[in-house]
């Protein structure tokens, strides 16, 4: 059955396909028995390794091919299904069903383990990659960030602006035009707290803390300049008129931060450079947010707030 296995890019294919290739039902059953195949879904076969070695995007992707290849051109993938393949930042968004917005004037609906969206769509609105179709990105942003929290909203589209897939001018426009769909009642607030300049999951998490927490909102991407005017330091956050720079530490940063050759014990020693520079040429202290701070709001909040040197609210 490796044949199979290229008849398209990712090795989903139907069951039609492989009747066509001379395989019968009962040699599917058996493949799918004996670890061979895994059945992705009613009609909908993948090699048994690349399922099991595929991570929870890389699984949604493989679904949504299923999807695409039974129902054709009369559907494109939307909302989060559409934000997978267009590399958008996701965290906490629900991937169990693929979600496709239909283009054959079909009603909405949900069945199994896709979510059928109906809803008015212009051209510019469906891009196609490759052989599929799907929404485009700043429709994605909007549409994903409809179906989960202000906070997981905010992640969407920060991350969609910085990763250059969709301008606010645009995402806002697409929210106008959606304003009154189910789904879209809480969109204006993370419309409207989204920035340009938060580049992962934590820095737009550490900004929407500081929101709830009634803080003052933070420069992003605050440059940090030497008596040359070179810079020598971006602080994710900063609050210059209170003498503090923020900084998110994910456990990824110091691997981004990497040169040719260094191990992240010499990312951090150099990180530690880069700081101390920057205190002594703003003379701010820094306020720094992990993982588990984002999990303790009040917590810490209350610790910024401190840092500050403003009164608890």
């Amino acid at each position: 059955m490796d044949e199979l296995g290229y008849l398209h890019d990712d090795g989903v294919f139907l069951r039609r396909e492989a009747l066509a290739f001379g395989y019968e039902d009962r040699d599917l059953t058996r493949a799918v028995r004996f670890g061979v195949l895994h059945r992705i879904r009613h009609g909908a076969y993948v090699a048994t390794p690349i399922w099991e070695s595929a991570g929870a995007l890389e699984r949604h992707r493989l679904r949504c091919t299923a999807v695409l290849l039974t129902h054709g051109h009369r559907v494109a993938l939307s909302h989060s299904s559409a934000a997978v393949h267009h590399g958008m930042r996701l965290w906490k968004v629900p991937l169990d069903r693929v979600h496709v917005l239909r283009l054959d004037g079909g009603p909405g609906r949900s069945c199994g383990d896709v979510v059928y969206h109906s809803g008015a769509w212009v051209g510019a609105d469906i891009w196609q990659l490759g052989d599929r179709l799907l929404t485009s990105p700043a429709r994605a942003a909007v549409e994903t960030a409809s179906l989960v929290s202000v906070e997981r909203a905010l992640v969407v589209l920060d991350g969609a602006i910085d990763l250059d897939l969709a301008p606010p001018e645009e995402l806002a426009a697409t929210y106008r035009r959606m304003d009154g769909w189910p789904q879209t009642q809480h969109l204006q607030v993370s419309i409207r707290l989204m920035r340009p300049g938060a580049q992962s999951v934590g820095e737009t998490r550490s900004r929407y803390l500081c929101w709830t927490q009634g803080l003052p909102e933070p420069e992003l991407q605050f440059e940090v300049r030497n008596e040359m005017g070179v810079v020598v330091g971006v602080a994710d956050m900063a609050w210059p008129e209170h003498g503090v720079l923020g900084e998110f530490d994910g456990k990824v940063k110091y691997g981004r931060l990497l040169l040719p050759g260094e191990t992240p014990g010499d990312a951090v020693f150099r990180e530690k450079q880069r700081e101390d520079e920057m205190r002594r040429i703003t003379g701010c202290v820094f306020a720094r947010v992990i993982w588990w701070d984002l999990e303790r709001p009040r917590a810490t909040g209350s610790r910024i707030r401190r840092q500050l040197g403003l009164r608890a609210a």
